[in-house]
């Protein structure tokens, strides 16, 4: 029987090990969230109540954490490609253009939830989790992926999930994908020389992308017209000109004003709250809500996030160092990649590093979705970090060993 009995788990699972720092990283991070969250709360007449929704969810969140680290990761590996299928029939289901908006809400233009009643749900959340899952089985003990026509499967999974949410269109969460395999690929032992040319070939791509938006007419363009005045807003921000600030610009604008005003310590509750009631933030509670954070506890405040963000993602990574379980190591390096891609995005939108995509800060911003699933990657990462090695277990992804010379 592959589950282990249940007082011999809990011993497991209590002992040291640093799961237990990424899941005490995300739980400060998730307080932090809702106390910037009240704020933007009460910045907003009437309440919305966000806080105390959060708050609900956080409590739902860390049950479903406690659930992850039960299942032992062959069992877990072996239910990925079954929930895979799943979120990709639920995905299709979203972009089918006969769905009655009751069912699947548009907001703000976007067609990436289903109205559960209760609450709405968003299923790229949990194809980001699944599809690490299934990648992670996928790699374990393979080397064809050593070849750059082996590559090409694995991406040509990727594109699966990620042509469907680009279909919503939601660019923000597709765009995860693509770091997530590759870091697995390299943790798998795949062909450095082989991810560097396909790295660059990506950052030339971006770059063209970008020099399009400027050099091609509109009917040579790939991207939307929303997404090219985003790049170009973001680009003017950058040069200091303030065309697009009433715009397309303005939440950018108006989140570096929150930002810029913190100071060091920031404002505390009641006077950031006056502030950012004036500023006026779109979605202050949810993709902008960094912004929100460093107004009110400061750059001390802001660092702290990311200091936060760095101790979970440390602690990630020394747990699939630690594992002895390919699948295990594959899967926990997705989920540190993922946490670590979507915090840089939000946050480089934040400052106006990067065009606004649409992007939830992980564990901080408000979504009940975004929450549970982001919980329930800390939690397998416990899972997976409490497990003693298995015997007889083979080694995993020793590739290319020198040969030892033996005398005759």
């Amino acid at each position: 029987m592959i589950r282990a009995p249940l007082f011999a788990r809990l011993r497991d699972l209590l002992r040291p090990h640093p799961g237990w720092v990424a899941c005490a990283a995300a739980v400060a991070l998730a307080v932090i969230g809702i106390l910037a969250i009240g704020t933007a709360d009460a910045a907003h007449s009437p309440r919305a109540g966000f806080a105390q929704k959060q708050t609900v969810w956080l409590v739902i969140s860390i049950a479903v954490m406690a659930f992850a680290m039960s299942p032992h990761p062959r069992q877990v590996a072996a239910a990925a490609p079954w929930l895979l299928g799943v979120t990709l029939f639920v995905l299709v289901l979203i972009v089918l253009p006969f769905m009655p908006r009751s069912i699947v809400p548009r907001i703000n233009g976007i067609r990436a939830w289903i109205n559960l009643g209760f609450m709405n749900f968003q299923p790229s959340e949990v194809a980001k989790l699944v599809f690490v899952l299934v990648m992670a089985g996928y790699l374990q003990h393979r080397d064809n992926h050593r070849t750059l026509r082996g590559l090409l499967k694995p991406f040509l999974i990727m594109l699966v999930p990620v042509m469907l949410i680009l279909r919503q269109p939601d660019l923000g969460t597709a765009i995860l994908f693509a770091p997530a395999l590759f870091a697995m690929l390299v943790a798998a032992g795949a062909k450095l020389r082989h991810m560097v040319s396909l790295g660059g070939l990506g950052v030339v791509g971006v770059a063209l992308i970008v020099a399009s938006v400027y050099l091609l007419p509109d009917s040579a363009q790939l991207l939307r017209p929303h997404q090219r005045m985003r790049i170009k807003s973001m680009i003017s921000l950058a040069q200091n000109e303030t065309r697009y600030v009433d715009d397309e610009a303005y939440q950018q604008y108006k989140t570096l004003g929150l930002i810029g005003s913190g100071r060091v310590w920031g404002y505390g509750g009641e006077r950031s709250e006056t502030i950012v009631r004036f500023a006026k933030v779109p979605e202050d509670h949810n993709d902008m809500v960094f912004g929100v954070v460093v107004n009110r506890f400061g750059f001390v405040g802001g660092l702290a996030v990311l200091l936060l963000y760095a101790v979970m993602i440390i602690a990630m990574l020394r747990a699939s160092a630690m594992s002895k379980d390919p699948f295990a190591r594959l899967a926990i390096v997705g989920f540190a990649t993922l946490v670590l891609a979507q915090m840089a995005i939000n946050i480089g939108m934040n400052v106006g590093l990067l065009p606004v995509v649409g992007i939830t800060l992980p564990f901080v911003s408000y979504g009940g979705s975004s929450l549970v699933a982001a919980f329930a990657m800390v939690g397998l990462v416990n899972n997976f970090a409490s497990r003693r090695p298995t015997i007889l277990a083979r080694p995993s992804f020793e590739f290319d060993r020198p040969r030892v010379a033996t005398s005759t």
